[in-house]
């Protein structure tokens, strides 16, 4: 496969609500999407880090300069056998996932296209339907989480994730606790804590939780092994696991029980393979994230979901979750309460909101 063509495009998509987390608060989404051209045939992926260096060190103005500067014109209009060779092409340049990624899911996308396999069968997918989960983020007040948690509680949700920081943690787990004692849940720290914090991660035993997610710093896999071994509560690495190499060190040292797979951040879909490959030899069950994006990125990691070793409900969403109007169509939408279905064709940019939402563009050939 020849990359004869990209469109980079940085798009701003609005929020409904602002999502708030540990990092700070987001009004708009900031995604870069790509449309790849090969011989005819078209595709399109997406790739966002949000607008600041605050979930990761990338940005999505970094994502957009990388593709469009540095990346993109190292593969176009080279040869591509597999995804592995260009992921082999990009090696030189250090880091940077979630610009990387872009392109990877790019190759696949087109690999899908030409191939007129379906993404989710073409990256080895078993499944027909996707369990997904509830996620809620930073509240005004806990009345307004409680009363939003009890319409997800009364629609089967099979998880509810919560977004805590200091500040936003004990209260919130011990109201939260006593109002749905049956419900499985599982907190995202987003690394907002330290070691220093250990009697609080002790306290929050007794709540029996299905882990904490990313309690330590981003950089950090060493604190979250200590921490793993000095608490009953298991540990999911989500920002910490942003390659295969990283996967490989946290499994041997047992600095997780769980890993979350975010194709962005782990640099795309082929080492999103290679990571859940990792994980379930080792006995770790993965579960897919997201981060906000579109129609066309959820679709991606909805597809990702369908492999047997996703037994954690996902971080998935309908459209009408965050956005008014999904930049994407068709809006991803619910089969049933928490259950998704893996598309046939992935969802495509609707021009008229893409022109409107666009930052900024750039064009390869």
């Amino acid at each position: 496969m020849k990359i004869e063509e990209l469109n980079i495009y940085h798009v701003a998509m609005p929020l409904i609500d602002p999502w708030i987390t540990s990092y700070g608060a987001d009004y708009e989404i900031h995604s870069i999407l790509i449309k790849a051209k090969s011989d005819g045939y078209e595709a399109w992926s997406e790739t966002c880090a949000l607008e600041l260096p605050t979930y990761s060190y990338e940005s999505a103005n970094s994502i957009f300069y990388n593709i469009s500067e540095i990346f993109g014109k190292k593969v176009i209009g080279n040869e591509y056998e597999s995804s592995t060779k260009l992921n082999d092409e990009l090696r030189v340049y250090k880091g940077n996932p979630f610009a990387k990624a872009g392109l990877d899911i790019a190759w696949w996308n087109l690999k899908s296209e030409i191939s007129k396999t379906p993404l989710h069968k073409l990256i080895g997918g078993t499944r027909n339907e996707v369990i997904a989960g509830a996620d809620f983020g930073v509240e005004k007040n806990i009345e307004t989480l409680l009363s939003k948690i009890q319409i997800a509680v009364d629609k089967s949700t099979p998880r509810i994730k919560l977004k805590i920081k200091k500040g936003w943690d004990k209260e919130v787990l011990a109201a939260v606790n006593s109002t749905f004692p049956n419900s499985i849940f599982h907190v995202d720290c987003n690394g907002g804590y330290t070691m220093e914090d250990l009697d609080f991660f002790k306290s929050i035993d007794k709540y029996q939780l299905a882990f904490i997610e990313q309690p330590l710093s981003s950089d950090d896999l060493i604190d979250h092994a200590k921490l793993s071994k000095a608490i009953e509560t298991p540990i999911c690495l989500d920002e910490s696991i942003n390659g295969v190499e990283r996967a490989i060190q946290a499994v041997e040292i047992e600095a997780c029980e769980y890993i979350n797979i975010k194709p962005g951040r782990v640099g795309g879909l082929t080492n999103s393979l290679e990571i859940n490959k990792i994980a379930e030899n080792a006995g770790i069950p993965v579960w897919v994230g997201g981060m906000l994006e579109s129609a066309l990125g959820a679709s991606i990691c909805i597809a990702l979901a369908t492999l047997e070793n996703f037994t954690y409900p996902g971080d998935l969403f309908p459209s009408d979750r965050f956005y008014k109007d999904d930049l994407c169509k068709p809006e991803n939408k619910f089969k049933s309460p928490y259950i998704f279905e893996p598309l046939n064709e992935l969802p495509t940019p609707n021009l008229e909101l893409l022109n409107k939402y666009t930052v900024k563009s750039a064009k390869l050939n």
